[in-house]
């Protein structure tokens, strides 16, 4: 800044100097005699003015670079003051940071004086407290892994039921209570009454079956619950109208010769279904019960057949959990026996069962096994867990009983409905008690990829119309034969 007012000055001065030398008049020390000059006093008053005017000129740029001076005096105190606050800032809190280290050391002193420890006796509580709660946390995972493991465990059964009943789902006619004879001609229905009606009377008080002579053509109906005593009515009737003799001698001879035949007839059905469901060394009495079970139903289902299927059925169950085949076999086989005698003893079928299988040799596990499959008794073994599900299995599968038979069998009509509706399509089986669905197409209307699409559009639809358990297998064959004959 001084600089700058020093040339300033210097130009100032140099200003004055111009003037003075130009006021001067020319020629005022050598002037030429006889030269033709001003008047003084005009030129004094022009130099003066002008140099008023100079002067005051540079009075004004003198007070200019004073303001100027003045200015940076006043920025430089500022600075000055600005740089004291700031030391005076930086002391206070490099102060402050020693008072807060200070103040938390008297903080973990005082901690360490209420609570008695030391800071890494604290750090040890503190190493605890964060290991306890990371078992929890690590506890809580195990509680959900072991959750999602019974979830797994659940649904690997439901796979393995589904397998079996897979494997043994097949079609059981439903049997009635009726049983219908054909007879050559109507003139036989007259002989059957016979005179004042003592050949049905023989007949009817022999089998106990009520025999029905109607406007039917051709044909007696034979109506009991019993279905021994029925099929023994059925087969005297017909052995008389082979014959041809009718009366009450021969009726009573005829009757006592077809129950014989039944009896062994049941023996031989009993043997055939221990053959089927692998079981040997049973008491020729209980293989007798076995037969009879052949003309016994239970909502329509077929009791013979519904053991023979509960057998197989705990057998795989009880080879797939490790429990003991042979006892859930033996046990599932004979859990219903007691109904073939369950007319004559008093009491629940699974406990006369239970008894009967003690009565003719089997072991005590077989015959808590039978005992337990409908809770008459609490189950012990998981044999007899075993055998209950293998009854409840084969009992409630599709078209098992006469009560879903209706549904089952629509089922089957809607899935081949939905598959027969698409173009190409030959034809169409239910397959596996309603779980695969197998589609026959014509081999010169789809091609391999058209196939494809069309298992996929009929999977489809079966979803968004159908209601069903489980899932649905839909296979689509195409084939192509090429025949030919040598000749």
């Amino acid at each position: 800044m001084a600089i700058v007012i020093a040339a300033a000055l210097l130009a100032a001065g140099l200003i004055v100097a111009a003037l003075l030398f130009r006021s001067r008049p020319p020629g005022s020390h050598t002037a030429a005699p006889g030269a033709d000059a001003r008047p003084a006093p005009f030129q004094a008053d022009e130099v003066e003015r002008e140099l008023i005017e100079r002067r005051a000129e540079i009075a004004r740029i003198e007070e200019r670079a004073t303001a100027k001076e003045e200015a940076v005096d006043v920025k430089l105190a500022e600075l000055g003051k600005r740089e004291r606050t700031l030391e005076d800032r930086s002391r206070e809190l490099d102060h402050q940071r020693e008072l807060l280290e200070e103040r938390k050391r008297e903080h973990v002193r005082e901690l360490e004086r209420l609570a008695g420890l030391s800071a890494a006796q604290a750090k040890q509580i503190l190493l605890k407290e964060v290991e306890d709660m990371a078992r929890h946390d690590s506890a809580r995972v195990l509680r959900q892994v072991d959750e999602e493991t019974k979830r797994e465990a659940d649904r690997r059964v439901r796979n393995i039921l589904s397998v079996c009943m897979g494997r043994l789902a097949a079609g059981h006619a439903a049997e009635t209570t009726v049983s219908v004879v054909q007879l050559p001609s109507d003139d036989m229905k007259g002989r059957i009454i016979g005179r004042e009606g003592r050949n049905i009377r023989a007949l009817e008080s022999l089998t106990g079956v009520d025999f029905i002579i109607d406007d039917t053509p051709h044909a007696v109906v034979l109506s009991a619950f019993d279905g021994v005593r029925r099929e023994v009515a059925r087969m005297t009737l017909e052995k008389l109208l082979a014959d041809g003799r009718i009366h009450p001698a021969r009726i009573e001879e005829t009757y006592f010769q077809a129950k014989s035949e039944l009896d062994d007839h049941m023996a031989q059905m009993g043997e055939e279904a221990i053959l089927e469901a692998h079981v040997d060394g049973l008491d020729p009495e209980l293989v007798r019960l076995l037969g009879r079970l052949r003309f016994r139903t239970s909502y329509g289902q077929n009791v013979l057949a519904h053991v023979v299927e509960c057998a197989q059925l705990a057998a795989m169950m009880a080879s797939e959990l490790g429990a003991s085949v042979r006892t859930a076999r033996r046990a599932a086989l004979l859990h219903d026996v007691g109904k073939a005698v369950s007319h004559e003893i008093e009491g629940p079928h699974a406990l006369v069962g239970g008894d009967l299988a003690r009565k003719h040799g089997e072991s005590e596990a077989v015959a808590h096994a039978m005992e337990a499959h409908h809770n008459e008794v609490e189950p012990q073994t998981v044999e007899a867990v075993i055998v209950q599900a293998a009854d409840a299995l084969s009992g409630a599968r599709p078209g098992a009983r006469g009560e879903s038979l209706e549904h089952y069998v629509k089922r089957l009509r809607d899935l081949e409905a939905i598959a027969e509706r698409h173009d190409g399509v030959e034809k169409v089986y239910a397959m596996q008690a309603g779980r695969e669905v197998r589609v026959m197409v014509q081999p010169g209307a789809l091609d391999d990829d058209g196939a494809v699409l069309l298992s996929h559009e009929i999977a489809r639809e079966i979803e968004q119309e159908l209601d069903y358990p489980g899932q649905i297998k839909v296979t689509v064959v195409r084939e192509s034969r090429a025949v030919d004959y040598a000749r």
